[in-house]
């Protein structure tokens, strides 16, 4: 894997982990996508990189909007948010425009290149549709799944005993290996760390908005139709009611327990749940543990200057995604 290479040029240094887990993520995405890697590592998130500008979009996507809430000020753009959304949307898409383009003059046979793109070509999805669902499923995809990871590494950092008991896991199951797929299924304690860690640190915190189509009553409340509706996970997951030691990073609840993320269990629902539970769900629960295995498999991690686990800040700062208020600096060793 690339980030276990990139990561082994690194060893020593300070470094950013979650601008790595985001790039791995994202030309993860546009693999899968369109069958190309859009950024490298050595990109050092400048705004003009896709890195750079998919973080704008996001940041952009969380701020507030006067138009949501005067609409009064509807469509008056008094903030320039929609200006600007639409900008990062041209400057992300125009990376792309060039692959679109060379699939629609004959390469969509390829067998090379069956991917998500050829699917669309072939589906007769015009250029303006293919832009917007791109656009939709690499902001959804990239940052929530970055963020998740690098609180997985923070808490396993911060939470010594668990660190050491995914190391041993690692090394009975998978060897000297590089991790995959079908390994997982073998790797339960690694499994329940990133659960424990979605538990946690859900990356939407408030999922997407829902809206009544009717109006109805909830425990004696009553839901005028058109009313938002908004989902707390994050309260959800530390609810005492349902999780012993809520704010406690404990994986061993997960073991031997048939809760999961996938919907069924509506005390943890860091996907949401239902028919609008996020359709990523399959391939992050693949990639998610797939990406922690592989930084804890080939590396140990130790805080820069003297910082000891129990010192580490694990604040936090609200947006779409749930993100580390300072973002975790650590420095990676070769696992011998």
């Amino acid at each position: 894997m690339e980030m276990v290479r990139f990561v082994s040029t690194k060893e020593g240094e300070v470094m950013k982990v979650g601008e790595v887990v985001f790039a791995t993520v994202l030309n993860t995405l546009t693999t899968v996508l369109m069958s190309r890697d859009f950024i490298s590592f050595e990109d050092d998130n400048k705004d003009g990189g896709m890195k750079g500008l998919v973080r704008k979009m996001v940041m952009a996507m969380a701020a507030p909007n006067l138009d949501d809430f005067y609409l009064i000020f509807s469509g008056l753009d008094l903030q320039g948010l929609n200006k600007k959304t639409k900008e990062l949307i041209a400057r992300i898409c125009s990376m792309w425009e060039s692959v679109i383009r060379e699939r629609r003059e004959g390469a969509s046979d390829d067998p090379s290149k069956q991917d998500f793109l050829n699917i669309l070509i072939r589906s007769g999805y015009s250029d303006d549709q293919i832009n917007q669902l791109f656009m939709e499923l690499l902001t959804a995809g990239a940052d929530t799944s970055s963020s998740t990871l690098e609180w997985a590494m923070a808490e396993l950092i911060k939470s010594p005993e668990s660190m050491k008991k995914v190391h041993e896991e690692l090394a009975r199951e998978i060897s000297d290996n590089l991790p995959k797929a079908s390994d997982l299924p073998h790797l339960p304690y690694l499994q329940a760390c990133v659960k424990e860690t979605l538990r946690l640190h859900p990356s939407a915190p408030l999922l997407l908005p829902r809206r009544a189509s009717v109006s109805c009553e909830v425990m004696n409340y009553t839901i005028p139709k058109d009313s938002q509706i908004w989902v707390n996970a994050w309260a959800i997951g530390r609810d005492p009611m349902n999780w012993e030691d809520p704010l406690v990073f404990k994986p061993e609840r997960f073991l031997n327990s048939a809760v999961d993320f996938k919907g069924n269990n509506l005390e943890f629902i860091p996907f949401g749940a239902g028919r609008r539970i996020c359709p990523g769900l399959p391939m992050a629960a693949r990639l998610l543990p797939l990406i922690l295995a592989s930084l804890t498999h080939f590396f140990d991690w130790s805080l820069p200057n003297g910082t000891t686990p129990d010192e580490l800040d694990m604040n936090d700062k609200f947006g779409v995604t749930l993100q580390k208020e300072q973002p975790l600096l650590i420095i990676p060793k070769v696992r011998k």
